[in-house]
């Protein structure tokens, strides 16, 4: 059995273990192209949202999947990098 797994300090999103409920602490827009922040905010990911990590490329620059919110979306890998998480409230 694997005892449940708790973030005790923040960490990238792209870092995040999975299954691991986190909130969105901060984002780096500044390392985003306007693409790509234009979609996260569609997508409703900003401070204070609640994020998860659920599956990982197996190649190193691959896509991650993660939950925001109730939403499941596949985001490339250095985005997920822009985004810091702190363990959920």
């Amino acid at each position: 059995m694997n005892a449940p797994v708790s973030l005790s300090a923040p960490v990238r999103l792209g870092h995040l273990p999975r299954r691991v409920p986190g909130t969105v602490a901060a984002v780096d827009w500044d390392t985003l192209s306007a693409p790509e922040a234009r979609r996260l905010r569609e997508l409703g990911l900003d401070e204070g949202v609640e994020v998860e990590l659920l599956h990982k490329a197996s190649l190193g620059s691959g896509p991650i999947a993660c939950r925001i919110g109730r939403m499941t979306v596949a985001i490339r890998r250095h985005v997920g990098h822009a985004i810091h998480v702190a363990p959920a409230s």
